[in-house]
Order: structure tokens, then C-alpha cells, then sequence
């Protein structure tokens, strides 16, 4: 089965096109209002009404309030809901309750312990390991930094997983081949700046995912 791939921080209706034009799977609407890649909820309106049906939209966000949520959920138009804050296990089932959605929990990976908390979130629909930013950083992800793949050796969980963290054109093939990812997402390493989407490496990095 050809791996899926995601890509994230999208915010002009030509990025979601050329998307699915080069075989993505997922896109991403980035809702932290520190992010460069964040999107409000009229854009994300805006841009829902126009991404291609065959594309999944995940929101992602960084310890959100109920009220937010619901917002920018209505806005636009989520398949899923990335949580890439401290969220613990309550808050995702309380999530998924409310708006039937699957729920995506992020794990920042530095060590092979920050793998074996995946074993905490057995109750999430989908796992998502990315490179734990370093102390201080602004954001919590984004920032094109990667981590040690081989922390993954093993890791057999039930719950399905994917790969972020530092992926670009040129080492996501190696990236599929050496973890075994289903599931690809990446946003700097498309960008031709922070937030700016650039529609080439986007065409390169998916038909990299899917012929690795």
C-alpha cells in the first residue's frame, strides 16, 4: 500500500490544488496563532470551500479551548484533529466524543522514552512522532528539524502511526524505507520560506513518498 502523506501549514487554494495534484493525501490548516502557517477561521472557510474532495483536512492545534475548537472545526470543514500541545488522554476522548471526529495526538521524539509514551495515548486514532524542539523554541513544531529515526526500531503499537519532523524532498524516501512510516507530514520542507508554500518541492517530496 503506498504510503500517505500529509502536508501541513497549507493557506492559498493553488498550494491545496497543486496538493492533490501531486498525490497528497491529507492537508493540513495550522489553527496556533503563533505560526507562521496559521490560518483563521474565515480562511479556513474560504479555503475548505475549494480543497479538492479527495484530500483529508486535518486541523491542527496547540492546546486549544472548547469554543475554539468548535470553530474552526465548523470552519473548516475537519476530517480530523492534530493536537500538538499537552493534551492528555481525557482531553482527546472528550474531543473525539463531542465532534465524532478521529483524533491525532503528536509525540515529540528526543529519546527512546518519549517513544514509549505512545503506550499513554492508546485511545487516539492516530500517532504522529516529531522531533521534539529544543527548550525555548516558539513554536512546537515547524521548524525543519529532525530527529533519530532509529528511536522508532520496534515501536509496535496498535495504534497506526506516521513520521514528521525535518522531512523534505530529498530524505523522505529514506525516511519511509528505514521507520516503515504509513504516514508522511511535513510543512518547512516544502516552503520557500516560513509559511510560503513552494508548489515544486511539493510535487517533489510527494513523488518521493510514493516511490521510495
Amino acid at each position: 500500500m503506498s504510503v500517505q502523506i500529509k502536508i501541513c501549514g497549507l493557506s492559498t487554494p493553488e498550494t491545496t490544488a497543486a496538493c492533490a495534484d501531486a498525490g497528497a493525501t491529507h492537508i493540513g490548516f495550522n489553527f496556533y496563532p503563533p505560526s507562521p502557517r496559521f490560518v483563521s477561521t474565515h480562511q479556513a472557510e474560504k479555503l475548505s470551500q475549494n480543497t479538492p474532495a479527495k484530500l483529508l483536512k486535518v486541523g491542527v492545534f496547540v492546546n486549544p479551548d472548547d469554543e475554539f475548537l468548535e470553530e474552526s472545526v465548523a470552519a473548516g470543514q475537519l476530517d480530523a484533529i492534530q493536537l500538538h500541545g499537552k493534551e492528555d488522554p481525557l482531553q482527546l476522548e472528550a474531543i473525539r466524543s463531542r465532534f465524532g471526529l478521529p483524533v491525532w495526538k503528536v509525540l515529540s521524539v528526543e529519546t527512546v522514552e518519549d517513544v514509549a509514551r505512545a503506550n499513554d495515548f492508546a485511545n487516539a486514532d492516530f500517532l504522529l512522532f516529531d522531533t521534539k524542539t529544543p527548550n525555548g523554541a516558539a513554536l512546537p513544531g515547524g521548524m525543519g528539524l529532525g530527529f533519530d529515526w532509529s528511536l522508532l526500531e520496534g515501536y509496535d503499537g496498535a495504534v497506526p502511526w506516521g513520521l514528521a519532523g525535518g522531512l523534505n524532498p530529498d530524505n523522505v524516501a529514506d525516511a519511509i524505507r528505514s521507520t516503515g512510516a504509513t504516514l508522511v507530514d511535513t510543512a518547512s520542507g516544502v516552503e520557500s520560506a516560513p509559511g510560503i508554500k513552494d508548489m515544486d518541492k511539493i510535487a517533489a517530496f510527494c513523488k518521493a513518498a510514493l516511490n521510495p
